[in-house]
C-alpha cells in the first residue's frame, strides 16, 4: 500500500510536468522562444528558475550530508552563503547588466556573448567547448543520491529511476522549451519550500525537539576530541568551510546555465522583485537543507568509511511517515529535474548556436537550428543518465572526481571575465583566453593528480599545496575563481587596448546608471552642463545621475525595446 502511494504521488506529479510542456508548445516555434521564452519571463519565474536550476538534488542528499556531517550547525552558513552571495548580490550585480548587455550584443548563450562582446569567434567556440566538456559530467551528478532514497521507498533498480526521470524531463523539454522549463520550475520551487520546511520540523520533533538535538550534537566530539565542535559557529574546519561558502555561492556567476537566467527576464523592472524572491527561495531551501545536514551524525553511525548518500535518507527514513516520505521523493525528483532541464538547455544551445552554426555550419536555417537543438537535448539528457548509471554500477573513480571538478571548472574559466566584461571596457580577449585556459588547465590539473591518489609522493602530500589546493576538488575550484580576478585586470593592463568606438555604443544604455563610474573613467570637466565625454556632448546624459532609478530602468527598456524591433 505504501509503494503504490509513492507510485501514485510520482505519477500525477509527471503528468503535470508533461502537461506544462504541451501547454507551453505554442512559445517553443523560433529559436529565441526555444532558447530564452522570447525574454518574456517575469520576476516569480525568473527567480524560481534561478532557485531551482541553483539547487538539486546533489544539495539536498549529497552536499547537506557531507558538509552537515564534516561541519556541524556551521553547514547552516553555507545556505546563508548562496542566499546572499549566490542570489541577493549575483542579481544586483549581474542581473540589469546581463539582459541589456546581451539584448545589445542579441546573444543568447555565454560563449556568445564572449564572441561578440570582443569582436572573436574563435573565443566564441573555445568557451563552447568548455560548457561542452564540463556541463555534461555535471548534468550526470544530479543522479547523485537519488539510489539511496529511492532504494528506501521502492524495491526496483536504481537505473530505473534514473530512465523515468530522464524520460518525462525529455518531453516536456523538448516540447516546450524554456518557458515549459520556468513553468515547471515555478511548481517545482513550491514543493521544495513547503516541503523542506515539512522535513525540518519533522526531523527536529523526531530528535526530541530542536533544544534536545542541539543538545545531543554537542556531546559528539571532532577528530581533536572537542565536544561542542559540531554545535560551534564555525565548526571545526573554518578554512573549509568559508571555501565551500564560496565556491557555492559566488561560482554561480560564472556557470552559464545560472546566468542565462537574466537573459530572458522581462524587464530591468522585475529584476528587483527577482532578487528579493530568489533570496528568500535561496535562504529556505539551502539554509534549511544544510541545517538539517548538521544533524546527520544523530542519525548516521558508522563503523569507517562515510557514505554521505545515506546520511540523509538514513534521518529521513527514522522520522518521518509515509505521506512525508511520497512528499521528499518529488521534492528530490523536482530538485534534479529543474536544474537537469537547465542544464541540457544550456548545453544544446551552446552546442548548436555557438560551436556548429558559429564556428562548422555558418549558413544552418532556422529550421535546421531548431531540429539540431531538440536532437541535443535529447543527446544530453541520455549520456547524462548512461554516465550516471554506469558511475553507479561500476564506480568508475574518473567519473566521480569528473564530476567534483566541474563547476569549479566552468566557474574558474568564466566568473571573472564576464565580470569584468559587464562592467569594464578596458578588458580584452587575450585576458579571457588566459582565463579560459587558466581554469581548466588547473581543474584537469587536480582531477590527474586526484586519480594518482596514493601512488603520490608522500613529501607533496605532506605539503602546504597539496593541503589546501589540491587535497579537495573545492579548494581547487574555489583558488581558480580567486585567481581569475588577478589574471582579467593584469592580462588586460598588459595587452592591446580594445576598439573604443565599439564599446562607447556597447556601453551606452550604462551611461545614466553608472554616470559616476564614467566621470572616474574619462574625465570630468566644467559645470554639469558643460560635461564632456569622449569628445561628445553628453549633458543631458550627465544630468541623467540625478533621476530616479525608475527612470533609469525606463530609459534602458525603452532601447531594449528598440534593439529587439530592429
Amino acid at each position: 500500500m505504501t509503494a503504490f502511494l509513492y507510485i501514485a504521488v510520482l505519477v500525477v506529479y509527471f503528468a503535470v510536468m508533461i502537461y506544462i510542456g504541451l501547454r507551453s508548445r505554442k512559445s517553443a516555434l523560433s529559436v529565441q522562444g526555444f532558447v530564452l521564452g522570447g525574454r518574456s519571463a517575469g520576476p516569480w519565474l525568473s527567480a524560481f528558475a534561478y532557485g531551482t536550476s541553483y539547487f538539486s538534488a546533489v544539495i539536498f542528499i549529497g552536499y547537506a550530508g557531507q558538509f552537515g556531517w564534516n561541519f556541524g550547525l556551521a553547514a547552516t552558513w553555507i545556505g546563508i552563503g548562496n542566499a546572499v552571495i549566490g542570489s541577493l548580490l549575483a542579481w544586483a550585480v549581474l542581473g540589469k547588466r546581463t539582459r541589456v548587455m546581451t539584448q545589445q550584443l542579441d546573444s543568447a548563450t555565454m560563449p556568445d556573448y564572449f564572441g561578440k562582446r570582443f569582436g572573436d569567434n574563435k573565443l566564441k567556440i573555445f568557451a563552447s567547448i568548455i560548457v561542452f566538456v564540463f556541463l555534461i559530467p555535471y548534468t550526470a551528478s544530479l543522479y547523485k543520491g537519488l539510489g539511496s532514497l529511492f532504494a528506501m521507498a521502492f524495491n526496483i533498480p536504481y537505473f530505473v529511476c534514473i530512465i523515468v526521470m530522464a524520460a518525462v524531463t525529455a518531453v516536456y523539454v523538448l516540447v516546450g522549451g524554456y518557458m515549459a522549463t520556468v513553468w515547471n520550475d515555478f511548481i517545482q520551487g513550491l514543493i521544495m519550500l513547503f516541503g523542506i520546511i515539512v522535513i525540518i520540523a519533522a526531523v527536529v520533533i523526531n530528535f526530541g525537539g530542536l533544544g534536545q538535538a542541539i543538545t545531543d550534537l554537542s556531546q559528539i566530539s571532532a577528530d581533536s576530541e572537542q565536544l561542542g565542535a559540531y554545535t560551534s559557529f564555525f565548526g571545526p574546519d573554518l578554512y573549509g568551510l568559508i571555501m565551500v561558502v564560496i565556491l557555492t555561492s559566488l561560482g554561480t556567476w560564472g556557470l552559464p546555465q545560472m546566468v542565462q537566467k537574466f537573459y530572458a527576464i522581462k524587464s530591468e523592472g522585475s529584476i528587483k522583485k527577482g532578487m528579493i524572491i530568489s533570496t528568500v527561495f535561496a535562504l529556505v531551501v539551502a539554509g534549511g537543507c544544510y541545517f538539517l545536514g548538521g544533524f546527520g551524525r544523530l542519525a548516521y553511525s558508522t563503523d569507517g568509511k562515510v557514505m554521505y548518500d545515506e546520511i540523509i535518507p538514513s534521518m529521513l527514513a527514522d522520522a518521518l511517515p509515509p505521506v512525508l516520505i511520497a512528499l521528499v521523493l518529488v521534492l528530490v525528483v523536482s530538485a534534479s529535474m529543474s536544474t537537469l532541464s537547465s542544464l541540457v538547455m544550456s548545453s544544446s544551445s551552446t552546442l548548436t548556436l555557438d560551436l556548429i552554426k558559429g564556428g562548422i555550419k555558418k549558413d544552418l536555417s532556422h529550421k535546421g537550428q531548431m531540429r539540431l537543438i531538440r536532437i541535443f537535448v535529447a543527446v544530453f539528457i541520455v549520456i547524462s543518465a548512461v554516465i550516471a548509471i554506469i558511475y553507479d554500477e561500476l564506480g568508475l573513480a574518473f567519473i566521480a572526481q569528473m564530476m567534483g571538478v566541474s563547476w569549479g571548472a566552468l566557474a574558474g574559466a568564466f566568473l571573472a571575465p564576464y565580470l569584468f566584461s559587464l562592467y569594464w571596457k578596458r578588458t580584452t580577449k587575450k585576458a579571457c583566453y588566459t582565463c579560459f585556459i587558466f581554469g581548466v588547465t588547473i581543474s584537469i590539473a587536480a582531477l590527474v593528480i586526484s586519480l594518482c591518489g596514493e601512488s603520490l609522493p608522500v613529501g607533496f602530500k605532506e605539503s602546504f599545496i597539496y593541503e589546501y589546493l589540491f587535497s579537495s576538488s573545492i579548494y581547487v575550484g574555489t583558488w581558480t575563481m580567486i585567481a581569475g580576478f588577478v589574471i582579467v585586470p593584469v592580462v588586460s593592463l598588459l595587452t592591446e587596448k580594445p576598439d573604443k568606438a565599439t564599446l562607447d555604443k556597447l556601453f551606452t544604455p550604462f551611461c545614466a546608471m553608472d554616470a559616476a563610474m564614467e566621470k572616474a573613467s574619462v574625465g570630468f570637466l566644467g559645470s554639469r552642463s558643460e560635461i564632456i565625454v569622449n569628445g561628445v556632448d553628453r549633458t543631458e546624459q550627465a544630468n541623467a545621475d540625478g533621476e530616479s532609478e525608475a527612470s533609469d530602468e525606463k530609459k534602458a527598456d525603452e532601447i531594449s525595446n528598440t534593439e529587439r524591433k530592429e
